[in-house]
């Protein structure tokens, strides 16, 4: 790869490697090198811009979780030398809760999540990201609620006028990182589920889903078949009925000894006013940032894994309805 150091063999394999030197290699000071100075980094939690708050935060969770280990499931990636790649990036991350921190006093519990890192990368740096982690998984596998954690957290951060923002387009700053990603068949393929699904369509659930999918769901949700995977679904666009969806990123990819798989980054943004995952309708406005992964087979979509984050959720219905 033109500009990339040459011990890695191709994008996946940088992306796996860097993970790994800055996470389980305990490389933090590498992020000076492996991110550019003025990077903007998206997560549900909010907005962050510049290398160096990605080294504290990276220093402050390993403090609360020192076992911590992150494990890549997939990278599923487009892009070009000249232009840049992106690679949207799954990993399975666990690690045992022995330090006080943002998910409180140590409790000693131990915990299993995933995460969707989207990073942009040209000339061995990494210049653009957005990352949801299932934190309320975390939350729950500690022995806390979600909903209970959100307005806490609102508390701990000086109440609704003081604490820290959730993410939504009003605060975004404009990246170097420019595509919307590629036009492979896979990943029109799943941007059309997810349409037709947000459209209200849910028979194409049973049409499109083989009848043995397995699919993963944020709050370490698993769930297998048809039913449960209409109804995760269906939790989540009856809590935002009016709500508007787009596709911001869209990767298909087929590669060898794996299967046809792809990777949609979305968003839903909008009113509060349905009944679904999060409780009775408040009128709030919510802007949620959802990624989407899939491998297809021979009777359709086989394994989902779809993440965002419910406690930014909360905590944006709770610091404008006063319920904190």
């Amino acid at each position: 790869m033109k500009g990339f150091s040459d011990r890695f063999t191709d994008f996946p394999d940088y992306i796996l490697g860097i993970t790994k030197e800055i996470w389980e290699g305990r490389g933090i000071a590498t992020l000076n090198h492996y991110y550019s100075d003025d990077i903007p980094m998206r997560f549900p939690e909010g907005l962050s811009v510049g290398n160096l708050n990605t080294i504290n935060g990276t220093l402050a969770t390993l403090a609360e979780f020192p076992d911590r280990e992150l494990t890549g499931e997939d990278v599923i990636w487009s892009g070009n030398d000249e232009e840049g790649f992106l690679s949207s990036h799954r990993l399975l991350t666990m690690g045992t809760h022995t330090g006080g921190g943002y998910f409180g006093p140590a409790t000693g519990k131990k915990f299993v999540i995933r995460a969707i890192a989207d990073c942009a990368a040209i000339n061995n740096q990494i210049n653009d990201e957005w990352l949801v982690r299932d934190t309320a998984g975390i939350v729950k596998q500690l022995g806390m609620d979600p909903k209970e954690f959100a307005r806490d957290l609102i508390t701990r951060e000086g109440g609704p006028e003081n604490c820290v923002k959730p993410f939504t387009p009003s605060i975004d700053i404009p990246g170097p990182y420019k595509s919307r990603g590629n036009e492979n068949e896979w990943g029109q393929r799943l941007s059309d589920i997810l349409t037709r699904m947000m459209e209200k369509d849910f028979a194409v659930v049973r049409t499109d889903y083989d009848r043995a999918v397995q699919t993963e769901h944020p709050a370490s949700t698993t769930v297998h078949s048809w039913a449960d995977t209409e109804k995760l679904w269906m939790g989540l666009r009856s809590s935002f009925p009016n709500a508007k969806f787009s596709i911001e990123h869209q990767i298909g990819r087929e590669d060898p000894l794996i299967s046809p798989r792809a990777a949609i980054r979305w968003a839903l943004h909008g009113k509060h006013d349905g009944w679904g995952m999060f409780g009775h309708p408040t009128g709030k406005e919510v802007y949620i940032m959802g990624f989407t992964h899939a491998e297809f087979g021979p009777y359709g979509l086989r394994r989902e894994w779809t993440l965002f984050d419910h406690i930014s959720i909360w905590k944006q219905i709770l610091m404008q309805s006063g319920d904190h």
